[in-house]
């Protein structure tokens, strides 16, 4: 195991009952509904590939790629759009599907963006929060974990395209 893998801040089997919780509660508040859900690559394919398979929902998938944070452990604050959805959203029930809400600015600037598509509605569903680190106030419908201020890895979270394919989620420790 690598050194900059530090302390388990989620385990595996905690990670897949909270998805199959929060999938009970989308299927609950969608009944009837067709939902699309976002995911925000590359962070939240695992956990939206995980989610989709609890969901009993007519549902699709589409993808956006945006980034802050290039290579770095800190968000530069600049938001870029590297994919854009290739379906319209107008009059859709919208589900964004986030790994992650840290500082919030990232979500904030995608949130306005899809908004001004016309969705029928618009909710997020994050697996983790930084709630000590939110510097905006965000609408996020459906949490999993909060965690502690540290750089988090594994399952979907990297650090310079690293670690994505942990079981579960860990601290990053970077030694100097």
């Amino acid at each position: 195991m690598s050194e900059e893998i530090g302390e388990i801040l989620v385990q595996a089997d905690e990670l897949q009952h909270k998805i199959k919780q929060m999938a009970e509660e989308i299927t609950r508040d969608y009944d009837g509904k067709s939902l699309l859900l976002i995911g925000v690559l590359k962070g939240a394919v695992l956990f939206l590939a995980d989610l989709m398979r609890h969901l009993d929902v007519s549902c699709e998938i589409d993808f956006m790629a945006v980034s802050s944070y290039g290579s770095s452990t800190e968000s530069s604050g600049v938001v870029r759009i590297l994919k854009d959805l290739d379906a319209p959203l107008e009059g859709r029930h919208v589900l964004v599907v986030e790994d992650i809400v840290d500082s919030g600015l990232t979500l904030q600037y995608l949130l306005r963006t899809l908004e001004a598509r016309g969705p029928a509605s618009l909710e997020v569903c994050a697996l983790l929060t930084k709630p000590s680190r939110r510097s905006v106030d965000l609408p996020v419908r459906y949490t999993g974990f909060e965690i502690p201020d540290k750089f988090a890895i594994g399952y979907g979270l990297d650090y310079a395209e690293r670690y994505r394919g942990l079981p579960y989620v860990a601290a990053l420790t970077l030694t100097d």
